[in-house]
């Protein structure tokens, strides 16, 4: 009989892959398993859309419910993974069978980090992952309901965002002197800064949480800011366990190679979990945005296929925040920059920024700006040094400079 191709992980990652198994031909089994459950869903409309009521849930679903019986593709919800040998080439479900693999695909995602303090997983906590914990949030916004959000990350300011269109009053709390400030630097974190500031958020950075009590949460100084429920948004860790335990290499995330194989030949890790090697960068990198979950599965499929295939994609994400939409290409390590340009209205918010190391583009970010994602591509892509002035100037088009 022949083995399954596993697939661990019913994210958005995993039912791509097994739509790009069956695009490239392969007509053995495929097994998805995921422990939620949901059909696979995208998850950007959690913190956007969904989150305000105004995205239906059938909206984000990968496939509908019969795509997976129409593409012989075996769909196990609400069934968990306790183990994998990758020797014996089994993986261990909760129940204690167990199932074979030709090949696996580890697409097991992250968890989002919890608050260390007293009382920090209380019941008024809320953190956002999954459908449930989005409508759960939903819930708590209400006109006049004092929403505390931990963490001024994307999930926090979208969920900021959200809260405020309901008409709830918001906190928001932030250990560092600005939001986003190791995504983007001080001098481009300030445009979100005033964003919020300008919608009515209360925006409090430098500060310790201490403890989440029954009346809100206690800052480091005592001071308690009232509470009728508390968001956490302090960033996610991979789920590595399984790897772990199984003995491939594990280091921020599942270690993979351009091709996206792990330690283990017939082993392969893509989305939030994979920290792989990118040839534009020269090392390995884990980006926990959409547009990997969505593309990096089609090159995992043609590796498990045992064909030529390697994840060079720039990265890519976007925001949505009141009247700003967003969309950022690239990639930059905090301090890995020596200079921000702008091209547009920053004030306006209607502006290119680029971060630019020796004159070299690193990223770009276009805020209500549009149809500029390709340019900007070939931009870091190209890694030659551009004219700064040029760059800013927004008569030059960025196609010419991209070359």
């Amino acid at each position: 009989m022949e083995q399954p191709y596993v697939i661990v992980g019913a994210s958005l990652a995993g039912a791509k892959a097994a739509e790009a198994l069956r695009a490239e031909g392969h007509g053995g089994p495929v097994e998805l398993i995921g422990e939620e459950t949901e059909l696979p869903y995208e998850r950007p409309p959690l913190s956007k859309g969904y989150l305000q009521g105004k995205t239906p849930r059938a909206e984000f679903d990968v496939h509908p419910a019969a795509w997976y019986a129409e593409h012989d593709v075996t769909l196990r919800l609400g069934t968990r993974v306790t183990a994998i040998n990758p020797r014996a080439r089994t993986v261990e479900l909760a129940d204690g069978t167990r199932t074979g693999f030709a090949k696996l695909l580890l697409t097991t995602g992250a968890s989002p980090r919890r608050l260390p303090v007293p009382g920090g997983d209380g019941p008024s906590v809320l953190t956002l992952r999954r459908v449930g914990d989005s409508e759960r949030i939903r819930s708590a916004l209400r006109p006049g309901a004092r929403i505390v959000i931990v963490g001024a990350g994307w999930i926090g300011l979208e969920t900021a965002a959200a809260a405020r269109l309901a008409g709830a009053e918001v906190t928001v709390l932030e250990m560092a002197e600005l939001p986003l400030l190791r995504v983007l630097g001080r001098e481009v974190a300030r445009v979100f800064a005033d964003l919020h500031r300008q919608k009515g958020v209360d925006l409090r950075f430098g500060v310790q949480v201490a403890a989440v009590e029954d009346g809100g949460v206690r800052l480091g100084d005592g001071t308690l800011v009232p509470a009728d429920a508390v968001v956490v948004g302090v960033g996610i860790s991979p789920n590595t366990a399984l790897a772990e335990a199984a003995g491939l290499t594990v280091d921020n995330g599942v270690r993979t190679d351009e091709h996206l194989r792990t330690s283990h030949p017939d082993v392969f890790a893509a989305g939030d979990v994979a920290n792989a090697f990118h040839p534009l960068f020269g090392r390995p990198i884990r980006v926990e945005h959409w547009a990997n979950a969505l593309n990096q599965p089609a090159t995992a499929a043609r590796s498990m296929l045992g064909r030529d295939a390697v994840y060079d994609r720039v990265p890519y994400f976007f925001t949505d925040q009141y009247d700003l939409g967003m969309e950022y290409t690239g990639y930059v390590e905090p301090d890995g920059y020596d200079r921000v340009v702008f091209r547009g209205d920053v004030e306006g918010r209607e502006f290119i920024a680029f971060w630019l190391s020796g004159g070299r583009v690193l990223a770009g970010m276009n805020v209500n700006v549009w149809d500029v994602t390709d340019p900007i591509r070939e931009l870091v892509r190209s890694g030659r040094q551009v004219d700064a002035d040029r760059l800013a100037d927004p008569d030059v088009p960025l196609a010419e400079l991209a070359g």
